[in-house]
């Protein structure tokens, strides 16, 4: 008879002079999920140092240990008996299940993982009444989203933290080379790099990024337009509402009124 499924998690939280006391093996498939700080993983080959958005898958089998840089947190999967649907998945992370594989992702793949994850826990904690059916969708759709925004590549790796940098300066023109610079890589390498992995050149990842935090200042506070134009990157608040009524046919004030009418406010 096959193994029946079995998932543990937890979030686990330590300080900076939090160790393991030596090497370890589990019988299960273990992924950690570096939710904030700094610290080491090694395993006989080496050492690496992690950080947060790191993700390490560590085969069954594996000696290995953690050690804290500064304080750090976890978000912590053990999987055995794991479903085909999960598996096909978490295959492809793990890439023969030799050693363990390190992964990245940006701070926002990072920020949304962390909700799902947290939900997750809410999920296990409940006890639902179809409670393999569950646990099977939520691994899966968990797994998926790691297999979706992880980068193990290193160029790409620091792509990522190039995303971020666009994402935390809305209101500035950032200048590609500059981001090039950032990353390490020459102009034509970022672009190349950065349109693999989102789909889009760095000035539309920009955009998308402004009309998004656009919307949700429109809908979400009552900041007046000249404000949130100012905010993502408009000087003057005619160019704001031309720019967001091309992408959206209609004006940014309309759009609120909208809003606010679907949703009964």
């Amino acid at each position: 008879m096959d193994e029946a499924f079995h998932i543990r998690s937890f979030i686990g939280t330590f300080d900076e002079d939090w160790y393991d006391d030596g090497f370890h093996r589990n019988t299960t498939l273990e992924i950690e999920v570096i939710l904030e700080g700094r610290g080491l993983f090694e395993w006989p080959e080496r050492p690496v140092s992690v950080e947060a958005g790191h993700v390490i898958v560590i085969p069954p089998g594996i000696p290995h240990r953690f050690a804290a840089v500064s304080k750090i947190r976890f978000g912590v999967f053990h999987l055995s008996g794991i479903p085909p649907a999960v598996l096909e998945v978490i295959d492809r992370l793990a890439r023969g299940y030799g050693e363990p594989r390190l992964y990245a992702m940006s701070r926002i793949d990072l920020d949304r993982f962390e909700k799902l994850f947290r939900e997750w826990l809410r999920v296990l904690a409940s006890s639902p009444r179809h409670r393999d059916r569950h646990y099977a969708v939520w691994a899966e759709m968990l797994m998926l989203y790691l297999d979706e925004h992880c980068q193990s590549d290193r160029r790409a790796m620091t792509v990522t933290k190039a995303a971020d940098f666009i994402r935390e300066h809305l209101r500035e023109n950032v200048r590609i080379a500059d981001l090039a610079e950032l990353s390490g890589m020459s102009v034509a390498g970022f672009r190349r790099t950065f349109e693999k992995m989102y789909r889009v050149s760095p000035k539309q990842y920009q955009q998308q990024c402004r009309m998004q935090e656009a919307k949700w200042l429109l809908s979400a506070t009552d900041k007046d337009l000249n404000e949130i134009a100012a905010q993502v990157g408009f000087a003057r608040i005619h160019s704001f509402s031309q720019w967001f009524k091309t992408i959206e046919g209609v004006s940014p004030s309309l759009w609120r009124k909208r809003q606010k009418r679907m949703h009964g406010h």
